[in-house]
Parts: structure tokens; C-alpha cells; sequence
């Protein structure tokens, strides 16, 4: 005999057995969905990944503090944005309305993932030496990978410096 609910009516079968296929469904929905977010969902970059766009970003750097000098007639050093330094590969907000950054034409994006500077200084002999920087703690050791290129007085780029690349 089958056994009766607090109510006194038992379900019909068409309906226990279409509540069990909706439980499985469920079940195989959310397994389907926790494997898609495991496999593709948002992922760290790669250290390879992160010293490619390093190197694509100081040189957009280099490249908007120069179109400013040549619109200006100066170079604006920016002190280092955003502080601390990002770790472990993670993004952090960087804001589109940043006056310095924002001033030259730079706009790296949203969320970055690394400190960007640029360090104007007098050489020897007058001329101003100007370097752009990214830098990264991509491994969380306190250890900073710093990208850098360095703009003449003629406006000419250097090629990117790395130092301690993958840190």
C-alpha cells in the first residue's frame, strides 16, 4: 500500500515522475554549469601571457607620453598608479577618469595588471630622460618584474627592458 502524505492524497505517478526527471535535469544542469566555470570560466594569465601585455602597454605609454610632448612641448612625469603594486597575476581597477594618465591619452583599460609610471629626469648635459614603467609581482613574492622603455630627446623609443621578468 503505498504510503499517503500528511494530507491524505497521494501524488499520481505522472507527477513523481516528472519531478524526478526536473530533479536530475536540475542536477545534471548544474554539473554541466560548474564544469563549464572550471574549464572556461575566467582564468589568471599566464606569466607568458602577462609579459606580452607589458610590453604591449609601456610601449602604449611611451608612445601617448611622446604624442603629448609633441602637442605640449613637455613631458609629465606620473608618479606610480596604481599603488601597491598588483600581485599574483590578479586585475585590480584602474579608473578611466585618472587625471595624469587620462591627460596624456593613456586609458589602459578598466582593470590592469600592472603599475604604470612615467619617470622624467635631467641628464647630464640638459636633455630630459624619460622612462616609462610597468611593473608586476606576478608570483606574490614582493618581488616586482619591471618593464621599462626609455624615450630620447629626439623622441626615440628604446627597446623594452625586462628585469626580473616572470617575477
Amino acid at each position: 500500500m503505498p504510503s499517503e502524505s500528511p494530507t491524505g492524497a497521494t501524488p499520481p505517478p505522472r507527477v513523481r515522475r516528472a519531478l524526478a526527471l526536473g530533479l536530475i535535469g536540475a542536477v545534471v544542469a548544474g554539473m554541466a554549469l560548474a564544469l563549464l566555470v572550471i574549464f572556461w570560466g575566467p582564468r589568471r594569465p599566464s606569466p607568458e601571457d602577462l609579459a606580452r601585455e607589458a610590453r604591449i602597454q609601456v610601449l602604449a605609454l611611451c608612445d601617448a607620453v611622446q604624442s603629448y610632448r609633441d602637442e605640449h612641448g613637455d613631458y609629465v612625469p606620473i608618479a606610480p598608479f596604481p599603488v601597491p603594486v598588483p600581485k599574483g597575476r590578479e586585475s585590480v581597477p584602474f579608473p578611466h577618469d585618472h587625471e595624469d594618465f587620462h591627460r596624456i591619452g593613456f586609458e589602459p583599460g578598466p582593470a590592469v595588471h600592472f603599475q604604470y609610471e612615467v619617470a622624467v629626469q635631467e641628464s647630464p648635459v640638459g636633455e630630459p630622460e624619460v622612462s616609462c614603467l610597468a611593473r608586476v609581482d606576478a608570483d606574490g613574492d614582493g618581488l616586482n618584474a619591471v618593464y621599462r622603455i626609455r624615450l630620447d630627446a629626439n623622441g626615440m623609443t628604446s627597446a623594452v627592458e625586462a628585469e626580473h621578468e616572470g617575477e
